[in-house]
Parts: C-alpha cells; sequence; structure tokens
C-alpha cells in the first residue's frame, strides 16, 4: 500500500538511475524508485537486452517501471511483457521527456500535443497491467502551458496517481521557467494524488514546493545524482550530513556497478565520479585521472585516496553517523 503523504520518488534519468543507483539511493530513504525511461519499442523488439534494465534491488519496494511509446498496439505489448516480471509494482507512462529524439516522433513529451491518445494509452496501461498501480508523468504542455486542458484530460485518466514537471517540453530545464503555481492549479482541479517534480534541490525546497503546491509529495531527479543523501535530508529535516558517509557511499555504488555490469562497469561509472566529485578540492585533476583509467583496483584506489582526503568530520557526525541503519527502517 502507497501512503500518498509527503512520499518521496527519485526521479527516472538515462543512463543514471539503474539498479546500481537505485539500490544506493534507497538506503537513504526513498519511498519509490523509478527505472531509467524504457522504450516500448525497444522492449517488445529487443526484449532481453532491454529487460535488463527492468531488473530490481531486492530493496526496491515499491518500484516502478516507466515506458515510452504512443502506439496503442506496442504500448499493449509491452505492458504483457512487463506483466510476466516479479516484483514491478508500478507503470509508469512518460509523457514529459523534451529530448527530440523521443518526442519529434509522438513519444514523451509529444503525447502532450494528443491529449486524446495520451488519455488512451494511459488507460490501455490500466487495462492491461496486472500491477497494483499506474501511473504517468507530465509536463506542462509541449510548446506552451496548457494547465487547464491537462487537468481536464487527467479526470479521464483511470491511473493511480500523477507527476507533474513544472515546465513546458519547449522550457527544457531553465531554472527561471519552472511555474509551481501551474502545479498547483492542476492539483486543484483533479482528485489523483499528485507528486511535483522540478528544481527540487534542498529539504527546504521540498517543503516550500509541497506547502505550494499542495502536493502529495515530491520527485527529486538531478540533485539526487550528485547528493543521493538529499532524501535522507528531508525526511528528517536537516542539512546536515556526516561528509565520512560520502566515501563508504561512492565505493559501494562503485562495486555495485561492476557487481550488475561486470568489468565495463568501471568506465560507466566515471560520470557519477564526476557528480561525486563536484565542490570537493582536486575535483578538475580527479575527474581528468579516472577518465583515464579502466581498471577496476587502481579506481578503487583513487577513490578511496580522494574521498578520504576531502572528509571533514563535523560536529554533527555522533548523531548522524547511523545515517544507514536509521534511513532503512
Amino acid at each position: 500500500m502507497i501512503h500518498f503523504e509527503n512520499l518521496l520518488m527519485l526521479a527516472p534519468l538515462a543512463g543514471y538511475t539503474d539498479l546500481p543507483f537505485r539500490s544506493v539511493v534507497k538506503d537513504f530513504g526513498v519511498d519509490i524508485t523509478v527505472s531509467e525511461m524504457i522504450s516500448s519499442h525497444a522492449l517488445v523488439f529487443n526484449n532481453a537486452r532491454t529487460l535488463k534494465m527492468v531488473a530490481k534491488s531486492p530493496l526496491e519496494n515499491p518500484y516502478s517501471v516507466q515506458i515510452a511509446g504512443s502506439k496503442e498496439s506496442i504500448i499493449k505489448q509491452a505492458v504483457e511483457i512487463l506483466n510476466t516480471q516479479e516484483g514491478i509494482d508500478i507503470i509508469d507512462l512518460n509523457c514529459g521527456c523534451p529530448a527530440p529524439k523521443v518526442a519529434n516522433h509522438g513519444n514523451g513529451s509529444g503525447l502532450l500535443k494528443d491529449l486524446n491518445l495520451l488519455v488512451r494509452i494511459a488507460n490501455l496501461i490500466k487495462k492491461t497491467a496486472k500491477t497494483p498501480y499506474t501511473s504517468l508523468k507530465v509536463r506542462l504542455g509541449f510548446d506552451k502551458k496548457i494547465p487547464n486542458e491537462l487537468a481536464q484530460a487527467l479526470k479521464d485518466v483511470q491511473a493511480d496517481f500523477v507527476v507533474v514537471h513544472g515546465r513546458t517540453r519547449a522550457d527544457g530545464y531553465k531554472k527561471e521557467r519552472m511555474d509551481y503555481d501551474a502545479i498547483a492549479h492542476i492539483k486543484q482541479h483533479i482528485s489523483m494524488p499528485l507528486i511535483a517534480n522540478g528544481e527540487i534541490n534542498t529539504p527546504q525546497k521540498a517543503k516550500e514546493v509541497l506547502a505550494h503546491t499542495g502536493a502529495n509529495g515530491v520527485m527529486i531527479g538531478r540533485a539526487a545524482i550528485t547528493t543521493p543523501w538529499i532524501f535522507w535530508q528531508i525526511k528528517h529535516n536537516t542539512q546536515e550530513i556526516p561528509p565520512i558517509i560520502k566515501k563508504e557511499l561512492v565505493l559501494k555504488h562503485f562495486q555495485k556497478m561492476i557487481e550488475f555490469y561486470g568489468e565495463r562497469g568501471a568506465i560507466m561509472f566515471r560520470k557519477n565520479l564526476h557528480a561525486y566529485a563536484k565542490g570537493h578540492d582536486g575535483a578538475s585533476e580527479f575527474r581528468a585521472v579516472v577518465n583515464s583509467l579502466s581498471d577496476v583496483d587502481e579506481i578503487y584506489e583513487r577513490i578511496e585516496g580522494f574521498f578520504t582526503h576531502n572528509q571533514m568530520i563535523t560536529q554533527s557526525l555522533p548523531q548522524l553517523v547511523h545515517l544507514n541503519k536509521r534511513s532503512s527502517v
């Protein structure tokens, strides 16, 4: 049973929110994790390879798989494939991806140009899925804001909840284009739970967005890449984080990458190391070094050395040192 009250969700981010990263974030108390966006066509026509993206860790409960597509027959087949996989609690329809290669083919945010089709596909997923829940993630419009039209369309959607990103497809990720008023407007005019998404990067911002929009929770994406402990901070209403945890976190994430992808995971982890090193002394030099390495043991030693050098013990450490234990309750 999902409790739609101050719910915390990890946003799906292509190339980042794979199983190793999601399992790390889950340790920090996020309520719902979401797979990377999965093409319904890829799922149907490249089943074996794409199904690896669906795999979940034992800790991921509830777990959502997000699919993208605009062809009803393909969507139906994709959902039927997901029905054969154990452990999926939610199937989510992507109606917000702004990437041209997705949106220009009518998928992702492209569905916002045809709300009747959006409603049909969302309801087709609900009808076909054997999962306890279905959902959809939308932006405020394609090239202009249409909160009124969206709210009306959502009244016809039979999904269990909706995530609303407070920008249009044309807005991209411009900070100044975020519109929490529009999210609040949609929330006031629909009965299903609504999760707010966009530019939520601190515990204080999460609190402000929840109060301003009346949302049932927040979804966080890019901020979680550099600070995956943000979910713990929100739940404990604190800005503090014991720096000693960071080295352990990065090493744990690295180990999970190797376990899941094999030695290829060491190279894939470079982008994560870039994010983790951000703000630390010598970050640019560290990034340059790891970009030239592929040996697992050598990268492990570099991680240990860099984050050990940068760690500082704060006065808050004694009360926060049990972070992982407390956040997994």
